[in-house]
């Protein structure tokens, strides 16, 4: 039993981790048939109605037993976050990746955990160490990197800021969520949050119908793709995974994402990041490894009494 409850926060984030990986393949896809607005409130849509239906499966099964929802100032919480990611994000990220690449863009977007150590520090009063100054400035080299690599190549520069814009809004998004779980439980705060992310978005409606009237069958799939794995799935086990584990340590074992998506867009794209972005890339992850690794406890050191000495 012992394994399986370790197994299972483990087995839940590498699910995460895939599923994240390929929507940055499937946005890459997609966005080229459908506006960043449309594709997010296309993709939200599909992933707020799956939720729903999840949801009412379990709350039928659960019955009386069923969790309460959320009320209040915690409701308001869960709504702001929802926003925050399910829709700001979404739209940041789908115009980054009209500029970049999607592996370009997955490197710039997985800077996030860095970010959250920033933010435990401006908010959380827990300073700034040296190894977190260290890792900004390697993380802020490869950045400069990616963005010369990026403006030499002849892409606009906005789509660095775009992905930076993403990540720091992923950062904020996961400090927020880990708050928002010790009062409420992964799928109704995932629901929940979705909802209110949809909501957010509907000013995209009009262009969404336009732009489905004329998009070809694939650009379809990629959007109902998009809501029911990388959205649905994967915010439910990513809420599994952040209720039993520390925020740093699951935003951590994000790393292996852009690795992944280079390699997936290699495949199935046949884009691969210019190499000294991935140099740049190499440094963000780098300097995000140094900033968010915790300092090895040291052995209390035993003083000897004056008379043994």
């Amino acid at each position: 039993m012992t394994i399986s409850r370790q197994f299972l926060p483990i087995a839940a984030a590498s699910t995460t981790v895939v599923l994240w990986g390929s929507a940055f393949i499937g946005i890459r896809v997609v966005g080229h048939d459908l506006s960043p607005g449309s594709l997010a409130l296309g993709r939200m849509l599909v992933g707020s109605l799956t939720l729903t239906v999840i949801v009412l499966v379990v709350r039928a099964r659960r019955g009386r037993a069923a969790a309460p929802l959320p009320q209040g100032r915690t409701l308001g919480a869960v709504a702001l976050w929802g926003v925050a990611w399910f829709g700001l994000y979404n739209l940041s990220l789908n115009a980054a990746e009209r500029h970049l690449d999607a592996g370009t863009a997955a490197m710039l977007v997985n800077v996030a955990p860095a970010v959250v150590a920033v933010l435990a520090g401006l908010l959380l009063k827990e300073g700034f160490p040296a190894r977190l100054l260290a890792g900004m400035a390697i993380a802020f080299t490869g950045v400069v990197l990616i963005a010369t690599t990026t403006a030499a190549g002849g892409t606009d520069i906005s789509g660095v800021l775009l992905g930076l814009l993403a990540a720091l809004l992923y950062a904020s998004a996961a400090v927020a969520q880990k708050r928002l779980l010790v009062r409420v439980n992964a799928l109704t705060v995932t629901w929940l949050g979705a909802v209110a992310g949809t909501v957010a978005l509907l000013p995209f409606l009009p262009s969404l119908v336009t732009e489905l009237a004329t998009a070809p069958g694939p650009a379809i799939a990629g959007t109902a793709y998009l809501g029911v794995f990388p959205t649905a799935v994967a915010f439910l086990t990513w809420g599994y995974a952040l209720s039993r584990s520390a925020v740093g340590r699951l935003a951590a074992a994000t790393y292996a994402v852009p690795a992944l998506v280079v390699l997936l867009s290699w495949v199935l794209l046949g884009e691969i990041p210019a190499p000294l972005a991935l140099v740049g890339g190499l440094l963000c992850l780098t300097g995000v490894a140094v900033a968010t690794r915790r300092p090895t406890a040291r052995p209390p050191v035993k003083l000897e009494s004056a008379a043994n000495r």
